[in-house]
């Protein structure tokens, strides 16, 4: 197939590679099909295939799923990894074709940009500044603009993004509330390896070694929503048992019933005092990451915060609500990112599936689907 002739009348087959905003004017849309786009840096794993199959699933046959694939400069800063990102794009349109693309869009940094550096950029605002573009500056505005760009040229009725990057979920949704893009967002939660670690295509940098290292990302995130569990466990069975008195603790430490005493003094313990998820949370993760830290290759963080949703600023310990519990750190000359959904209050300290993801188990074929969000979608989910 030559990939710049332009497309045919007919609806073109999966995995149909173009590299021009004009082959993709002229793509053919089935009537009363939604276009789904799917934005990608290439390097295509199954953590985007996942991605594209939500992308047919909520489009279904009439429905067109656009992939892009573009590395884009304008969020890079200096000394990051732009020279070096893999970009292996005939194995990207093998796979997004398998997933259920029906088109793959490639365009050149020329076509994106065709009159270089663009002088007028989209700002993340207070949002984009925090955490990861406290790390990056400028990042989230090179990843705004590009999202803005790709959106008008695809002009698609949906786009799907992963909530493995959350932060960049919360602001491209805020950016097309806040600048009325006719677009609806949606999030498809994280896909993981088996062992926990969050799929990325920074992931095959990663020697042996260090990947051990890196799992501490996952397992601070999983340590903290078990420590959750436990803490509001301890406070159904005190509300179940009346609030046993400490005095019950004693009389079993007497009889030498050592740990149903010390079970009954935490239950207790949990009836007596207000609820303090949040704190509970953070040192039960922050303990996992100082115990990476030592290992060899040592997991260097670059922070761990417990943030609202809805502007990524750290929450009180009195929050109630949902939150996000997000970490990033370097292993080697690796930066890795990960987070999970919590969720404080009167419903319990809860969250999805195990960090809030979807496992990928080779050969078990296609995740569960994601509910689909019948409004337009704020960040990770929460309907506007």
């Amino acid at each position: 197939m030559d990939p710049t002739l332009p497309a045919e009348p007919s609806r073109p087959g999966p995995g149909h590679l173009l590299h021009t905003a004009a082959a993709l004017r002229d793509l053919p849309r089935r009537p009363g099909g939604e276009r789904a786009v799917v934005m990608t840096m290439g390097a295509l794993h199954e953590g985007h295939a996942t991605l594209v199959r939500a992308a047919r699933r909520r489009v279904g046959p009439q429905g067109q799923v656009v992939v892009t694939v573009f590395v884009n400069p304008l969020q890079f800063g200096a000394g990051e990894d732009l020279d070096r990102y893999p970009r292996t794009l005939e194995a990207d349109v093998e796979l997004a074709a398998a997933a259920g693309a029906d088109v793959v869009f490639a365009p050149s940094v020329d076509e994106v940009y065709p009159g270089g550096e663009p002088q007028i950029r989209i700002a993340a605002g207070p949002m984009g500044s925090l955490l990861e573009g406290a790390s990056r500056p400028g990042h989230f505005d090179g990843v705004l603009t590009v999202v803005a760009k790709l959106l008008h040229l695809t002009a698609p009725d949906l786009a799907f993004y992963g909530q493995k990057d959350a932060q960049q979920l919360a602001v491209i949704t805020r950016m097309a509330a806040d600048l009325n893009f006719p677009v609806e967002i949606v999030g498809v939660p994280t896909v993981r390896e088996e062992d926990g670690l969050a799929l990325s295509s920074r992931n095959r940098y990663l020697s042996a070694p260090e990947r051990r290292t890196a799992l501490a990302l996952s397992a601070a995130l999983f340590a903290a929503r078990d420590r959750l569990a436990a803490e509001e466990a301890l406070r159904a069975r005190a509300a179940c048992a009346g609030h046993p008195a400490p005095d019950r603790a004693a009389a079993l430490a007497a009889l030498g019933e050592d740990r149903a005493a010390a079970d009954a003094h935490a239950v207790a313990y949990a009836a007596a005092v207000p609820p303090h998820g949040p704190s509970v949370a953070r040192v039960a993760a922050r303990a996992v990451l100082e115990d990476a830290a030592l290992l060899d290759p040592p997991l260097v963080l670059d922070y761990l915060a417990l943030v609202d949703p809805s502007d990524f600023t750290e929450i009180p310990d009195a929050y109630e609500g949902e939150a996000i519990l997000a970490v990033a750190a370097k292993v080697g000359t690796t930066r890795l990112i990960d987070n999970i959904r919590l969720h404080f209050g009167a419903q319990g300290a809860t969250a999805a599936h195990p960090g809030g993801a979807t496992p990928h188990t080779p050969g078990s074929g296609s995740p569960a689907a994601p509910p689909a969000p019948s409004h337009p979608q704020g960040p990770l989910g929460a309907t506007r």
